[in-house]
């Protein structure tokens, strides 16, 4: 089930918003790479050996 079908509040998701900027604006090399793997790792099904791994799961 994902978030969107839960009662979650929406202060909660403006706060992950927020969050998701500032973390990006703390990257100073590769943001975007970064936050993609950040991303993958969040979602992974279980534990993850390699970082070749979560980006073969992702389409770009």
């Amino acid at each position: 089930m994902s978030l969107l079908q839960r009662d979650v509040p929406q202060d909660a998701f403006a706060e992950l918003s927020c969050f998701q900027m500032e973390f990006y604006a703390c990257l100073t090399q590769r943001p975007d790479a970064l936050c993609e793997l950040s991303d993958a790792l969040l979602c992974a099904d279980g534990p993850v050996r390699t970082l070749v791994e979560l980006k073969s799961g992702w389409s770009t």
